[in-house]
């Protein structure tokens, strides 16, 4: 496929970002300057691939002239270079592909990761627990960091839900296929008869909303204070500081109680409230857009059965690209950037495909 007009327009774009960049006040709006900065370096890598694949072409071409040429010699060598030449074309043409379709808008926010306990009981919320842990692992090995917002706390040591919120370089895009209904399998400490047992937990993974995202009026929100609840003796308990959120259009209620100040656990819970409504907006418009979008990966709901944790097998399964990896034990310590990389892969080979570029 020429993709020569295609690169012309993002050129365009990258030399007037260039300009924009090195004007005066360029910097005071940080959250835009931002925006056109990841921008810019997304076309500079676009264009330095491009150029790469510009000269794997010319060396293919001077390659299969080579061959022709008469000389036994160099037309063995250049005939033993072509396989080599054509794989490094493949690679570079797949990244000039990828940089070429339109990101997501959100690709590059912040996350806010739920997770609820689902059927099991108390088992159910050990997973909840064990979930967070295995996030919070590869998150620090990523170099992000981990916030907690809130959480419910299960008499056994785990979590009926918890919400944290994580925060670095391209944390949702790496991170928004974890949303669905996770499945172990495993026998429970509690288990006297050795038997497996399932259960489940379930992930939301949400782009952090900013306020130019949707308004909050303040009509349609109602803040409550209330004590705090929660086990003996926590100084969270001393204070009137737990803040309860409605958003009446929408009946979704936030409570936030973790931390010990008033406004901090509103900011919180404003902050979750955002987030919530975030996603039913984009769940309304995907379910307008395309069925065929969502039909590999899916649509990150609440409600798809994604993944299964065996442990008596140490095998852990993506049901949606059907990978099975037979490292459970790693993969609960954060492991998982393999997985990752095949959900991604995956998903650009649609959105390549719906961009006619497949």
């Amino acid at each position: 496929m020429d993709y020569s007009s295609i690169i012309r327009t993002k050129k365009a774009r990258f030399e007037l970002l260039e300009e924009l960049m090195g004007q005066e006040g360029f910097f005071d709006d940080p959250r835009k300057a931002g925006e056109l900065t990841r921008e810019h370096r997304r076309l500079g890598t676009l264009l330095k691939d491009w150029e790469a694949y510009q000269k794997q072409l010319r060396e293919l071409e001077d390659s299969r002239e080579m061959v022709n040429s008469g000389d036994e010699e160099f037309a063995a060598m250049a005939q033993a270079e072509i396989p080599q030449i054509e794989q490094r074309l493949a690679v570079l043409e797949k990244a000039v592909q990828a940089a070429i379709v339109p990101p997501d808008p959100l690709e590059g926010r912040d996350a806010l990761i739920e997770l609820r306990a689902g059927t099991g009981g108390d088992e159910a919320s050990l997973f909840a627990a064990d979930l967070l842990r295995m996030y919070s692992r590869f998150a620090e090995a990523q170099g992000w960091r981990v916030e907690p917002l809130e959480s419910s706390p299960s008499e056994v040591g785990g979590f009926k839900e918890v919400v944290v919120k994580i925060s670095g370089e391209e944390v949702f895009r790496r991170l928004r296929y974890e949303s669905g209904v996770h499945r172990v399998q495993r026998v429970p400490a509690t288990e006297a008869q050795g038997r497996i047992h399932t259960s489940t937990a379930t992930v939301a993974v949400l782009p952090e909303a900013e306020e130019v995202d949707l308004e909050l009026k303040p009509d349609e929100v109602r803040i409550e204070v209330c004590r705090s609840s929660g086990a003996g003796g926590q100084g969270v308990n001393t204070t009137d500081s737990a803040v309860q959120v409605m958003h009446l259009p929408t009946g979704i209620i936030v409570r936030c109680q973790d931390g010990r100040s008033q406004i901090k656990n509103k900011e919180k819970a404003l902050n979750i409230l955002r987030a919530r409504l975030l996603e039913k907006k984009q769940q309304e418009e995907a379910a307008k857009y395309s069925a065929h979008r969502r039909s590999l990966i899916g649509g990150g709901g609440r409600e798809e059965k994604i993944r299964t944790y065996n442990y008596p097998q140490n095998r852990v399964t993506d049901h949606r690209i059907d990978l099975t990896l037979y490292s459970l034990d790693t993969f609960m310590e954060g492991r998982i950037q393999e997985m990752l990389d095949k959900l991604l892969a995956s998903d650009l080979e649609e959105r390549l495909a719906e961009a006619g570029l497949r």
